[in-house]
């Protein structure tokens, strides 16, 4: 161990020499690296599908997709479908039907629209007055020629198919036709190669018409919210950067207080971002919304590096050592903390490294990275850049400002954080006891934290920010549409998925028994799904379109009788004769819904009973799925949710297992090898387990969710919080070798490094506070948690550390003096 140890110094020695002894070079090489990575900046592409990137391989989402691509309805909305949404007091009256069919007459004269079809409210009304009516133009004629009485009645007519009920609002009233909301589907006939950016222009055209009209109609498209997602990265980086950046230089200002070193501090901390975004864009790694919190953790441990070395320097110089020694030694010294800081913090930001969720992943991934980045820099850019810049200060005679260290022994921030030293020395073991038991209630309380994950979290919210029109230009965000728009189709259409299930089959359908294999199950449905009044679960399926026309038809009535040989209304027989049938019939249309034209797929839709959780649905739609003969998945929005919420929670909770154990692990390693002390290892830990558990305590207090993002603070909180105890550890250890004396080392290791770092945690909780202001909610709970999580750790650190140190000491002399015991006891 020793001589590990030994060869580690002598490498740190070795860097230590040639950043002191060719500082001009040193810089010029990392200068030309940020040339490279800069290089690489435009490469970074942003991410908007938040769906398929955190459900990629999910099975739930796989079947989705294929129920989307087998039968897509009304809802199923793709690059060439465009949702027209009629809101008002009444949308079905003769002149509210005619705003409609006149907006799409307008639509369908602009070839650039692409207007293929359209099918909605106003579309079948129109038609059921006029079947030849095919266009916009001849529909807008049959609804004007029509009486208010004509109007109603075929209202009624095409009210009692499924797909009108659909497009109209839940608050439909059949008996005087009548809703206070509709859509329209428009299809657009679009060539290949027409992408995301086109279909946005079409969408935008038509709202532009829409306005012109004397009627509340919008145009809605997975476009736009795409659009809005990918602008709200854009607008949430110019609002919270510009903030993060003077909440820095204030703070820097007072912990630097001369503008040459508070200059190379932020030269080192921008290359530190350029480098990162440059590994993005050299990786293919997409900038995802969860990515705007990157630079904000960069910056809090790039201050934290800065304001030490710095510090460090100036504690050599006001002793009285030259610019040079200075800095040979608090590069030496600071070197092996920023080592275990780095390593730690990988542990922490790359445990999510072993998360099923890919944007988890990359975002492990590019913080591990960017800490490396952050600590190359800090370790070797700053110290060079430092001393070249003091010798041309010398020659050209800049005075310097203030080149004090932040804190002593005789200041007064020095003295108060000193109290704690002689409170842990007076009762160690009572204080540890007490914290121990703090942690354990917090973390045992904070185990009841919910986890969601919802598109809309990323979308900003309905009601702008108070401070959202007070951002002057050019930083004032853009205006927000979908989370409206999509608030009132899950508030007034029958679109909220959370009270159905689907169930998709594959399967020979052709076969004899697949109908009687795909109805058998529902004899025994599981307690949540919904019952009707015959005893029969309430669901659709092929099997239910073929009794409804049956019903209708008698002819197919006929037909279904002499195939069925156990007279259940189900046919069993000649199944593909019947499917002709069905589909060549006026219930062709409804039946493809549930059967795909091959026969080797269908769906099944069930309605659930009202209060049920999605965790009850989940649960019983996959126990479902498996009592059906044919290979079966149970899917649909809420249960991909809740498959993603279930793996956040895993992921957040392994990562910060894991984060712990290998850091853990890490520090008991490197402090056994490097100082023959293991236990000052498990004490490094011993803080900031009462920061997590107190975090975790406080996200279930203010009802803050783990999700997409806040999943990652545990881990992440780990790889930052840590630095503190690494930071005060690593100080006592080298006071404590100058001068075995515990009271003495960690008095000094409180007042001096203790300076420093509430500098860096004062700077860092603020800085990533800023993100309070992002216009995602999202963003904003993660900006808060962040910043409570730093100042947690720090606190932490001071109230802990001391008496677990003193505990320590405790331990070590009392081993000490049983050895010597031992060793005079066989001496006689």
């Amino acid at each position: 161990m020793t001589s590990i140890g030994n060869r580690i110094d002598e490498t740190i020695s070795l860097l230590t020499e040639l950043i002191v002894s060719r500082p001009r070079a040193v810089v010029i090489v990392f200068l030309l690296g940020t040339a490279l990575f800069a290089a690489g900046i435009p490469l970074v592409e942003t991410e908007t599908d938040l769906g398929d990137r955190y459900s990629e391989g999910l099975e739930v989402k796989e079947a989705q997709d294929a129920v989307d691509e087998e039968f897509g309805g009304p809802f199923t909305t793709d690059s060439e479908t465009t949702q027209l949404i009629h809101d008002g007091s009444d949308v079905l009256t003769q002149e509210a039907l005619l705003h409609v069919l006149h907006l799409l007459e307008r639509i369908n004269d602009r070839p650039d629209l692409r207007m293929e079809s359209a099918h909605g409210p106003a579309t079948m009304v129109a038609q059921a007055l006029d079947p030849a009516a095919e266009t916009p133009a001849e529909q807008r004629r049959a609804v004007d020629r029509a009486t208010d009485t004509e109007i109603r009645q075929a209202v009624k007519e095409v009210s009692a198919s499924r797909e009108f009920s659909m497009l109209v609002s839940e608050d439909f009233n059949r008996n005087q036709a009548s809703a206070s909301a509709s859509i329209t589907v428009i299809k657009h006939d679009v060539p290949s190669g027409f992408d995301d950016e086109d279909m946005d222009g079409i969408l935008t055209t038509i709202n532009t018409l829409a306005e012109d009209e004397p009627a509340d109609l919008r145009a809605f498209g997975s476009g736009l919210v795409d659009s809005e997602l990918e602008d709200v990265i854009s607008d949430s980086f110019v609002m919270v950067m510009p903030v993060v950046v003077a909440l820095l230089l204030g703070f820097l200002a007072i912990a630097y207080r001369d503008p040459f070193d508070l200059a190379l501090g932020l030269i080192a901390l921008l290359m530190t971002i350029v480098w990162t975004f440059g590994f993005l864009g050299y990786a293919g790694i997409p900038f995802g919304q969860e990515m705007i919190i990157v630079p904000v953790l960069l910056l809090a441990v790039g201050v934290d590096f800065g304001i030490h070395i710095i510090n460090r320097y100036r504690e050599e110089k006001v002793s009285g050592c030259d610019p040079v020694p200075a800095m040979r030694t608090s590069i030496n010294q600071l070197s092996i903390a920023f080592s275990i800081v780095t390593a730690t913090a990988m542990f922490g930001f790359g445990a999510n490294l072993f998360s099923d969720l890919e944007p988890m992943r990359e975002m492990g991934l590019t913080a591990a990275v960017g800490i490396v980045f952050a600590f190359v820099i800090f370790a070797g850019f700053l110290p060079a850049v430092k001393l070249r810049a003091d010798r041309l200060r010398t020659r050209y005679g800049v005075p310097e400002f203030n080149s004090t260290p932040i804190a002593s022994e005789e200041s007064s921030l020095g003295r108060l954080l000193a109290v704690s030293a002689t409170v842990g020395k007076r009762a160690p073991v009572i204080l540890v006891i007490i914290l121990l038991i703090f942690g354990a209630g917090m973390g045992a309380y904070g185990t009841g934290v919910e986890t969601t994950f919802e598109q809309e979290d990323f979308l900003p919210p309905e009601d702008e920010a108070w401070y959202g029109e007070h951002v002057p230009e050019p930083f004032a965000p853009g205006e927000y549409t979908a989370t409206e728009t999509l608030n009132l189709l899950e508030d007034r259409f029958v679109t909220d998925q959370d009270q159905s299930v689907t169930i998709y089959v594959e399967g020979p359908f052709e076969e004899d028994h697949a109908l009687e294999a795909l109805a058998r199950p529902d004899n025994d449905p599981p307690s949540t799904f919904a019952v009707g009044s015959d005893e029969q679960v309430e669901s659709q399926s092929i099997v239910t379109v073929i009794r409804s026309h049956a019903a209708q038809d008698p002819e197919f009535a006929a037909l279904i009788d002499r195939n069925d040989r156990n007279d259940n209304g189900i046919p069993d027989r000649n199944l593909d004769l019947i499917y002709d049938e069905l589909f060549a019939s006026s219930a062709g249309p409804e039946a493809r819904q549930y059967l795909a034209d091959d026969r080797r797929a269908a769906q099944i839709e069930y309605t659930i009973e009202a209060g049920t959780t999605v965790d009850e649905i989940a649960a019983d739609g996959a126990d479902h799925a498996d009592s059906f003969r044919y290979a079966a998945t149970a899917t649909g929005t809420p249960l991909i949710y809740n498959a993603i919420t279930d793996i956040l929670f895993v992921s957040s909770i392994q990562g910060m297992v894991l984060a712990l154990i290998l850091s853990t692990v890490f520090l008991v390693i490197i402090y056994a090898v490097l100082e023959q002390r293991p236990g000052i290892g498990l004490i490094n830990v011993f803080p900031i387990g009462i920061a997590i558990a107190s975090l975790l305590g406080t996200m279930r207090l203010l009802d803050m969710p783990l999700n997409a993002v806040t999943g990652l603070l545990l881990s992440f909180a780990i790889g930052l919080g840590i630095d503190y105890s690494v930071h005060f550890t690593h100080r006592f250890v080298d006071e404590y070798n100058d001068q075995p004396e515990t009271l003495s080392a960690v008095t000094t290791t409180l007042s001096r490094t203790g300076g420093a770092l509430t500098g860096s945690m004062l700077t860092t909780s603020i800085g990533t506070g800023a993100l309070t202001l992002a216009i995602t909610p999202v963003l904003g709970d993660f900006g808060i948690l962040i910043a409570l999580s730093v100042f947690y750790s720090f606190a932490a650190s001071v109230v802990a550390l001391p008496p677990a140190l003193f505990l320590w000491d405790r331990v070590v002399a009392s081993d000490a003096t049983g050895i010597e015991r031992v060793t005079a006891l066989l001496h006689r």
